[in-house]
């Protein structure tokens, strides 16, 4: 969402490319980053609003089940939407292109941000999770148009800079969420409509920006069969220069594919030649909610309150969580085209892995010594450190970079419904693992993080550097690997054979 300011001279094109960037994150994953944190500060007030409309509408107090029931509408919902969202995304971007269906998608977030700014006037809960529903679909659609838009618009050399933009953007959004919250600023009862209805501003900002910028390069030549546009697209956001190597191997894509058109997701399952880019994008990508990250802030506030911060005080600690994540987001974005991926990935899952293990024991000793509470801290802190240098940002680019065009709308599909779905029913079934296993909870996640560390450091391939048809070349020795007689790819001009396949 930020122009990194660790770039090289040779890194610094067009100031276009990270101004589109920007305007994408706006209204993109930023999003998906405010509405989730959003929700938690204006809870007590929307259960008193629903508690006073039932009853001057049906002239009797609900009862407390039916105000959770109410109120867990209100908030699973969101998922709901987040998961039709994303289903449509692979349709549609391919339907209208990338820039229109940015555009389109905030449509849904002025009609959720007007049914929730208006439902307190109306005496209705049910805009709430109307537009909560509206949000989610807005949430769910933009988080994979918004990385897929970005990843194809970038030069080989930022790409993996300009992806994780959208992790960035998340970030920020969650602290925007978090910030707006405080009852210093919209977090009181007179305010929590207009709390609601702060996800219109970005979605304005993006409808009044976007229309300047060119659609994908990629899709503009691959799908769309538009030299001139892809060329017009390319010098507007890269500026001046020699860009025919780059416009080169999007041509050698487009011949690859040789005009295949767009896969569902059920040819994701069925087409072994990128069986391996599945598993990968599964466990690596779609799994993102077993990473723990969610149930780590949730044991935050309860051990922030155990080395004697105030509970008044803890919302603004939050905030400092919620710095800790964009920094390390941006510092994320100067790693990983130096470091790369794949180093980035399992030494960040080892250190998670490690910090949640050490985690647990301090929670078990909390009331033994004073001192452990502070341990508990400074393991929280290098938690969020780790999942924000390594997969909170580089995951956002792994689906642009294993699959090639015509399967790249059905991966994010696939990605993002399956993370939509994870975040449901682990919103479902958290309390009953926190009341059952307690700080052992944690087990779970750090033995999903550990096998991560050991899964992509043995089996996934650096993309670091090279070409969309090169890492299909590395893939593609996964996927016929003990297979006799299968040729190898030439170094310097990869064979169709294979990639046709594709």
């Amino acid at each position: 969402m930020e122009i990194n300011p660790f770039l090289s001279r040779s890194q610094k094109m067009s100031y276009n490319l990270f101004l589109l960037a920007f305007v994408l994150g706006i209204g993109g994953t930023f999003q998906y980053g405010l509405q989730v944190s959003i929700i938690n500060s204006p809870a007590e007030y929307i259960k008193s609003f629903i508690r006073e409309a039932w009853l001057k509408r049906y002239g009797s107090s609900p009862s407390e089940e039916i105000i959770t029931l109410m109120w867990s509408f209100v908030v699973s919902i969101y998922s709901i939407g987040g998961l039709l969202g994303s289903l449509s995304a692979g349709y549609l971007s391919v339907r209208f292109g990338r820039k229109k269906v940015m555009l389109l998608n905030n449509i849904p977030a002025l009609l959720s941000a007007a049914l929730m700014g208006l439902s307190r006037l109306s005496g209705s809960f049910e805009m709430i999770i109307i537009g909560r529903l509206l949000a989610g679909v807005c949430g769910g659609l933009g988080l994979n148009i918004h990385i897929m838009y970005a990843g194809e618009c970038a030069p080989q050399k930022l790409r993996g800079v300009i992806a994780i933009t959208a992790s960035t953007a998340i970030a920020i959004g969650k602290f925007i969420g978090f910030a707006l919250g405080l009852r210093e600023v919209l977090g009181v009862d007179a305010f929590w409509p207009i709390l609601m209805a702060a996800n219109a501003l970005p979605a304005l900002i993006q409808l009044l920006t976007l229309p300047f910028f060119p659609d994908s390069p990629r899709y503009l030549l691959i799908d769309k069969k538009d030299k001139e546009g892809c060329i017009k697209a390319v010098k507007q956001l890269w500026g001046d220069g020699d860009h025919m190597a780059e416009i080169d191997d999007m041509t050698a894509e487009q011949e690859a594919i040789r005009g295949e058109k767009a896969k569902h997701v059920c040819d994701l399952f069925r087409d072994k030649a990128v069986r391996w880019q599945l598993i990968t994008l599964f466990l690596v990508a779609a799994c993102t909610q077993l990473i723990g990250v969610n149930v780590v802030y949730f044991y935050a506030y309860n051990v922030f309150l155990q080395v004697g911060i105030s509970p008044a005080q803890t919302r603004y600690v939050s905030l400092g969580v919620g710095v800790t994540e964009i920094l390390t987001t941006v510092l994320c974005g100067y790693l990983v085209e130096r470091a790369g991926r794949k180093t980035l990935l399992w030494k960040s899952y080892t250190v998670m892995a490690l910090a949640l293990g050490l985690l647990t024991v301090t929670l078990t000793l909390q009331d033994s010594f004073s001192w452990v509470p502070y341990c508990s801290v400074v393991l929280i802190f290098i938690y969020i450190m780790s999942f924000g240098i390594g997969p909170a940002g580089v995951l956002c680019l792994l689906p642009t970079e294993i699959f090639i065009q015509s399967y790249r709308p059905a991966a994010y599909v696939f990605n993002g419904a399956s993370n939509w779905i994870q975040l449901f029913f682990l919103g479902l079934v958290f309390p009953f693992i926190v009341e059952g296993l307690g700080s052992f909870c944690f087990i779970i996640f750090l033995a999903y993080c550990l096998f991560m560390a050991i899964f992509v450091f043995l089996v996934v391939p650096e993309t670091k550097g090279k070409t969309m048809l090169q890492i299909m070349e590395e893939f593609n020795r996964l996927n016929h690997r003990g297979k006799k007689g299968q040729p190898a790819l030439p170094q310097n001009n990869c064979s169709l054979m294979i990639v046709t396949r594709l």
